[in-house]
């Protein structure tokens, strides 16, 4: 199994099953577009737990919980899981944050990028130009000698932290599940309406998370090293799970009439492109920066790596960042401090990629 996961059939065929179930669960009740999304999911957590109080987006998405220890269990039972940290850890948080507030500017990371194309929703194209741009620059960095330095091998508990974190969430659903009509059950806050009240059911969406967990560590998904690599490299081996995932999506939604070609009226979107491109421009950045997308980051974080574990909860902190300081895009359009905070991410990331240059 290991060695076919590390063949090009099997990021493949992680692409395809990735590409099958997030338009299931559309079907199933998550929002539209959006059957699998790591920066909306994180920022719904994030929520959830009362980090920032928009109504409607507040749900604990066990499919982010799913992938996490769906990743530890593939780590452990292939003796995969390796404990390790200390690679500038406070880059990599405020970058976490950045890459979310661009996200969010955006409505949805790359992984949702791709399922919108999918969905018929012609917007998503700037995004992934945006995506593909920021990627890009973040490949000039690199040649010119950025590095976040190298990481340590640490103690099990340390590279435990983010799985229990996401049991924990885990037990908040179960000690406090949602009560029709009340926003507030115990501890945690759930919509009444919105895109937070969109869900598949619980099983159904940990089930999902935990095999996509399991089958992505072990085949190393990732989409931003997928532009990376073709742009260093020339090597095409994680796109071409990239590009499975995209055609699966089209052919499930199409099977289950869930696509709708356009730019205006898609759900949970705008039509602003010029900000459409830049949000994604900066998340780009920050994903290259950083070594991985949010969706990678998760799979690294159970598989014991706390500096993946520092970049997610980063981009918790800016889930509430961006809804609290009116920073994240609506169907409206641009939230009213986007664009500032697009402009000061970009130049943050500057900063880190000319500042953060191993010497010769």
């Amino acid at each position: 199994m290991k060695n076919f996961f590390a063949s090009r059939a099997g990021i493949v065929a992680v692409g395809l099953a990735i590409g099958i179930l997030a338009p299931l669960l559309q079907f199933w009740g998550n929002p539209g577009n959006m059957g699998v999304c790591v920066a909306c999911f994180e920022r719904d957590m994030a929520g959830a737990l009362g980090l920032h109080r928009a109504a409607v987006v507040q749900y604990m998405r066990p499919e982010i919980i799913g992938f996490v220890l769906g990743s530890l269990a593939a780590a452990l039972l292939f003796r995969d899981f390796r404990p390790r940290g200390g690679s500038s850890p406070v880059v990599r948080f405020v970058l976490g944050a950045f890459a979310m507030i661009g996200a969010l500017v955006f409505l949805g990371c790359p992984w949702r990028a791709i399922l919108r194309l999918a969905g018929g929703d012609l917007s998503a194209v700037f995004g992934l130009a945006g995506l593909v741009g920021g990627v890009w620059v973040g490949t000039l960095f690199l040649r010119g000698g950025y590095s976040l330095g190298r990481s340590q091998q640490t103690r099990p508990g340390a590279g435990l932290v983010m799985p229990l974190l996401m049991a924990g969430a885990l037990a908040l659903m179960l000690l406090y599940p949602q009560v029709p009509g009340e926003p507030q059950s115990g501890v945690l806050f759930y919509s009444a309406k919105g895109p937070g009240a969109m869900h598949a059911p619980l099983a159904i969406s940990l089930a999902v998370g935990l095999f996509v967990g399991f089958v992505a560590q072990r085949s190393r998904f990732c989409t931003m090293g997928a532009f990376r690599d073709v742009i260093l490299f020339r090597q095409g081996h994680l796109l071409s799970g990239v590009l499975a995932l995209f055609a699966a999506a089209v052919v499930v939604n199409a099977t289950l009439g869930q696509v709708a070609i356009g730019f205006e009226g898609q759900p949970v979107a705008h039509t602003h492109q010029i900000w459409n491109f830049a949000g994604m421009l900066l998340a780009g950045l920050c994903f290259a920066l950083a070594g991985g997308c949010p969706g990678r980051q998760l799979f690294l974080s159970g598989e014991g790596d706390g500096d993946a574990a520092v970049f997610v909860l980063g981009m918790f902190a800016g889930a509430a960042f961006a809804h609290n300081f009116g920073l994240a895009s609506s169907p409206a359009g641009v939230g009213p401090h986007g664009v500032a905070a697009v402009v000061v991410g970009l130049a943050v990331c500057v900063y880190f990629g000319l500042t953060m240059r191993a010497k010769a």
